[in-house]
């Protein structure tokens, strides 16, 4: 509503500026200034949580309202006036109670709004002596704000969800032995003894032991993860069968976790530009509505029938307030961000869902996005009498002790591989060491000829691979393929995509060709490679004078083309710190499927905005001329206008569904 009185959950039409948004919000107004939600590890409570409706406080005053006008319209047709008449007053006085106050405080305030336009005419219509029709309407207006709040509040249950996984406390690893503190008291460095099925109360890595993690409920990735030592774990998440020992990285009140709750919040405090439209229709509506009415009493005065004309000014008054039209776009857009976050997407404003919606391309960051973010073994060529297992061994030996993240990748191939003697490390050119009696070395092809093997090295860059030759007792023996894969779900992301109509963009700083390759493989037309972060903002910049474009990344290199894009997406609100704040919207997990199915979500709730603005501009559109000219009176009026409030609450909660994709990769990821 734009004035809704008593009552928590007026949109941003009401706000009228810091002053007005300052007397609501206290009230815990949704849209006029976000009110922080506490969390168990502040407060000590559990939040607490929407009751049934039959349960629901908020929802007495209508249903007494709404009672004592049924019984007051059973009297009066018995023809007992009086008592009919006084059930009628009780009636009017407990739904006018919802909102008469908080009308007269906005007034105060210099606030003119639709809760004002109600107390005006349910006075006016007092005085015409129609006391059932003001009742109806103080009925049916304040049960359309009771259900607006309850809307509210079921949209909001995703975050409070969220706090809910936070633990009340937590069991500190120390030389005496396990302390139990509360999560709040855990520090950054603490380690923290993790049992089996219990959550994780901050972030943290694995220092000691084994098991798999289920962090469902944080990234929406349902598939447990298998972690070990040196592997983080997120706030939140559950821990399987085994005991783990973790490395705090973060403090109990400031993690992944309470990251993710602050940025939904700031969601529920913005709005977007669909949101704006449908306040700056409304806020001078109201004052136009007051003028209009006057106008039409003043007709009547002239032509020498004041009260039949004053009577007509009063369903003017209701028949034109824009109360659907301040209702339109907050319910949906609280909504559908609530739903999103539920699933992993973190939505920072309203207007950033909106213009998620009208995305036309979506250009990638490469390396931690489209692929896996660390390099692997893809392919082994050896000359003949070698064995692959025999050529992964040689070199994993000799690059045990080496930190380059290609060593890494070899190393990994041969667990529990022996450690080479003599060894010694050309920077930039390669490893030498003893190995089985013979004199092993690895490196790079413009280093170490590949001798016989220069065709293959040269497929194997051709498909995206850094090669390293291995070389034995001065010879060339084998090539070892090293490449960041593309995760598993990337080509499908792709084709989701494609068949949404929406262009797709690689842009990385990798060399051509192995951007290329992959690029390839994911069914990627667009390639811009060797592009420094300067370069990627210009590249966003341009594709975004030509059409909407969402930029998808996870680095600080990413950020100023994050920054730049219609829309910016971080992969993993728990990366990049820049990333994340330059983006507009953060994926809690990584899995790409995330990406068409949330522009789905988006595309669906504009649908569902546009449909609400345009029924609350045909109900004052329709109603007007019948009010003014007699063909609809006040009780007919107030029915049919606050019905269709009702039905655009309704409409708006839609917006909280999951998108089918989430749906369907939930249960298939179940069924494995």
């Amino acid at each position: 509503m734009l004035d809704g009185g008593a009552s928590n959950s007026s949109g941003d039409a009401c706000c009228g500026g810091e002053e007005a948004a300052d007397v609501r919000r206290d009230e815990g107004d949704a849209c006029c200034g976000s009110v922080p939600v506490r969390g168990p590890s502040e407060t000590g409570e559990e939040p607490e949580a929407r009751p049934q409706w039959w349960k629901d406080a908020a929802l007495l005053p209508s249903a007494i309202s709404g009672l004592f006008l049924i019984v007051g319209y059973v009297l009066a047709w018995s023809g007992l006036d009086i008592s009919a008449l006084v059930t009628q007053w009780i009636g009017l006085l407990a739904g006018a109670f919802t909102f008469v106050p908080g009308a007269v405080r906005g007034l105060l305030h210099g606030r003119l709004g639709v809760g004002l336009l109600m107390t005006i005419a349910a006075v006016g219509a007092v005085l015409l002596s129609h006391v059932p029709e003001a009742a109806a309407l103080a009925f049916i207006f304040s049960l359309a704000e009771a259900l607006e709040d309850r809307a509210m509040a079921r949209a909001k249950e995703g975050l409070r969800a969220l706090l809910t996984l936070i633990p009340e406390t937590a069991r500190i690893s120390q030389e005496g032995g396990d302390t139990v503190v509360p999560v709040a008291d855990v520090r950054k460095l603490d380690l923290l003894r993790v049992g089996a099925g219990e959550r994780f109360a901050t972030d943290g890595v694995v220092v000691e032991g084994r098991s798999s993690i289920d962090a469902s409920a944080v990234t929406g990735e349902s598939i447990p993860v298998e972690v070990g030592p040196d592997e983080p774990v997120p706030a939140g998440s559950v821990n399987g069968s085994g005991s783990l020992l973790i490395e705090a990285t973060a403090d109990g009140r400031e993690n992944s976790l309470t990251q993710i709750v602050e940025l939904v919040e700031q969601a529920h405090a913005r709005k977007g530009e669909r949101a704006r439209l449908a306040d700056r229709i409304a806020r001078p509506l109201v004052p136009a509505v007051l003028v209009a009415a006057g106008l039409v009493a003043l007709f009547g005065v002239v032509v020498g029938d004041p009260w039949t004309w004053v009577e007509r000014a009063l369903v003017v008054l209701v028949a034109a307030s824009p109360c659907a039209m301040a209702i339109a776009v907050p319910v949906t857009v609280i909504s559908a961000i609530g739903s999103a976050s539920k699933f992993g997407v973190v939505i920072k404003s309203g207007g950033a869902f909106e213009r998620f919606g009208t995305i036309r391309t979506v250009a990638f960051d490469k390396t931690g996005t489209l692929t896996q973010g660390h390099p692997q073994v893809t392919e082994v060529r050896t000359v003949s009498g070698i064995a692959r297992e025999t050529l992964l061994t040689w070199a994993a030996a000799v690059e045990a002790a080496s930190t380059h993240p290609l060593a890494s990748a070899i190393s990994a191939s041969v667990p529990n591989a022996q450690v080479a003697s003599d060894v010694s490390e050309d920077a930039g050119r390669g490893v030498l060491g003893r190995v089985d009696g013979r004199v092993i070395r690895t490196g790079s092809p413009r280093w170490i000829d590949p001798g016989g093997l220069r065709t293959d090295a040269d497929e194997l860059a051709e498909a995206g691979m850094t090669v390293v030759v291995v070389e034995a007792d001065g010879g060339t023996v084998g090539l070892i393929g090293v490449r960041d894969e593309l995760r598993p779900e990337a080509a499908e992301t792709v084709r989701m995509l494609h068949a949404q109509d929406i262009n797709t963009v690689m842009l990385t700083g990798d060399d051509a060709r192995t951007a290329r390759a992959l690029a390839v493989e994911a069914g990627i037309d667009d390639v811009r490679a060797e592009q420094l972060p300067t370069d990627k903002a210009d590249a966003i910049t341009r594709l975004t004078a030509e059409r909407p474009t969402a930029m998808v990344g996870d680095g600080i290199n990413d950020a100023p083309a994050l920054a730049s894009a219609t829309v910016g997406i971080a992969m993993g609100a728990t990366g990049s710190a820049a990333a994340v704040e330059s983006a507009d919207i953060a994926f809690t997990g990584h899995d790409l499927r995330l990406l068409p199915a949330a522009i789905a979500h988006a595309r669906r709730g504009r649908r569902i905005m546009t449909a609400n603005i345009a029924l609350a501009l045909a109900i004052i559109v329709v109603l007007f001329p019948l009010a003014l000219f007699g063909v609809l009176g006040l009780a007919g009026v107030v029915l049919v206008h606050e019905v269709a409030e009702v039905v655009v609450i309704l409409n708006g909660v839609r917006a909280a569904r999951k998108p089918a994709a989430v749906r369907v990769h939930g249960a298939m990821a179940q069924s494995v």
